[in-house]
């Protein structure tokens, strides 16, 4: 395997460079002294901006992009062997990496990497430490799955020896790290076109734990059913948090204001009582903040910092993030994409102002539509509205007998109004025609459904 040397930069060019998380590994090589250069299907804000500090972008993905002299090839799981620069790149013997790989190398290179895993949560999360680690100083460099706007992107690039990322358990990337600290969140049931059930995904998790060394730690969710699994035997410290009174860190006593902030008191494991508040809304932040707040207490971060930094996050890009107002109604996007997600936000949405709560909802993926139909519909019945759009496909083809009608007459079976319209056009002028001063309208989805709210409000 081809091993990155900070100590002797070389030219690495990127499959896919416009991608959130490959185009902040770029930046981080980029601001180390390396040459990069890359590729993308079409242009971007993120690619312009990697343009701007120099990076050759090809726009379209051909084997007469691959220059001569590049050192290294990085792709992502999306790049596919039939891909004409991937054959380009095997054909002239070019060393190549996987992005998994490249950010495990680039981990190898901090005294203290940090990794947030779990099957939700990790951007918010991940933002959450990034803002508590600047609001005390400590120049962390920072890699994060969405727009952090108190950096005003997903990459900084720090002096100190922290170095905070996502890790991602799809196609086992995050087994291709090296953590001293890890976290994880969450496990649930998801992406079941590369796993076979939950026990397959339980089982990653815990080989992710098991990444950690004995001077290492691993936070997680007490909440986590039978979590002692993923826990015993490590060899690192175990932190366990959680909303039970059987967790080290106790989240209590929670309630909301009426934009549906949380406020709640925190029990550490020595008896001590804090209180907190958040600014973005549900009780899945709490859990989320609960893991910072329980990182940020091992790494001795002065609790003032803590604090005042989670009172200050509004959260990232396409998290519950608030879009604008139009004719009385208010716009919200969020990337819910799985029903545990739907749920949570859903759930929010309930204590924030609102009449009717409008949910335009695009499918992500066929198979994990098809793998849950029923905890979808269950999930989008939350809201009083529902509209689906056609399904996102992303890295797939339909080959498993799934569309969005299914999931439409799966939310009317349940007594919730649902309609399907086959196009964004279609969707917007039902949205107009329908939605009235006072009502509450999310676009959720991991895909572009975010342009319907950005067209309504004219953007």
């Amino acid at each position: 395997m081809y091993q990155i040397d900070f100590n002797r930069p070389t030219f690495i060019y990127f499959v896919g460079i416009g991608g959130i998380s490959m185009s902040g590994l770029a930046e981080i090589l980029l601001d180390a002294g390396f040459q990069v250069a890359g590729s993308d299907r079409k242009a971007s804000a993120i690619t312009e901006t990697l343009e701007k500090k120099g990076v050759k972008v090809f726009y379209g993905q051909r084997a007469e992009n691959i220059p001569a002299n590049i050192d290294c090839a990085v792709f992502t799981s999306a790049i596919h062997e039939d891909n004409p620069e991937f054959i380009a790149i095997r054909e002239k013997n070019i060393p190549f990496l996987s992005r998994a790989q490249l950010l495990g190398q680039i981990m190898q290179n901090y005294e203290m990497p940090i990794a947030v895993s779990g099957t939700h949560g990790k951007t918010t999360t991940t933002s959450m430490i990034s803002d508590i680690l600047l609001q005390a100083g400590c120049d962390p460099t920072l890699s994060i799955g969405g727009i952090l706007k108190s950096i005003g992107g997903n990459i900084r690039v720090g002096k100190s020896g922290l170095f905070v990322t996502e890790a991602c358990e799809y196609t086992n990337s995050f087994l291709r790290f090296f953590p001293r600290i890890g976290i994880i969140l969450n496990i649930e049931a998801d992406h079941l076109d590369f796993f076979k059930d939950l026990a397959d995904i339980r089982r990653s998790f815990r080989k992710f734990a098991e990444l950690l060394p004995p001077d290492g730690v691993l936070i997680i969710n007490g909440e986590i059913p039978l979590y002692q699994e993923i826990t015993e035997g490590l060899s690192c410290r175990v932190i366990v948090y959680g909303t039970g009174s059987e967790h080290g860190y106790q989240a209590e006593n929670i309630h909301h204001d009426e934009l549906a902030h949380p406020f709640f008191t925190l029990t550490a494991p020595d008896g001590s009582v804090r209180e907190f508040t958040i600014k973005v809304p549900g009780e899945h932040n709490i859990s989320n903040a609960l893991a910072a707040i329980v990182l940020a207490d091992y790494l001795g971060i002065d609790s003032i910092h803590v604090k005042n930094a989670l009172a200050d996050f509004t959260g990232t890009d396409r998290r519950f993030e608030y879009k604008g107002m139009v004719g009385g109604v208010t716009i919200i996007d969020d990337y819910a994409h799985h029903p545990t997600e739907i749920t949570a936000t859903l759930q929010a949405a309930k204590n924030y102002p609102h009449n009717t709560i409008w949910c335009v909802f695009q499918p992500h993926t066929y198979s994990r539509t098809k793998a849950f139909l029923t905890e979808f519909a269950q999930a989008l019945s939350l809201a009083g509205q529902v509209v689906l759009t056609d399904i996102y496909a992303a890295r797939e083809i339909n080959t498993y007998g799934i569309s969005s009608q299914d999931l439409a007459a799966a939310i009317s079976s349940l007594g919730c109004q649902c309609c399907y319209f086959p196009t964004f056009d279609e969707v917007e002028n039902y949205l107009l025609e329908n939605c009235t001063n006072g009502d509450l309208l999310i676009t959720m989805g991991a895909g572009d459904v975010n342009k319907i709210g950005e067209k309504l409000l004219g953007n």
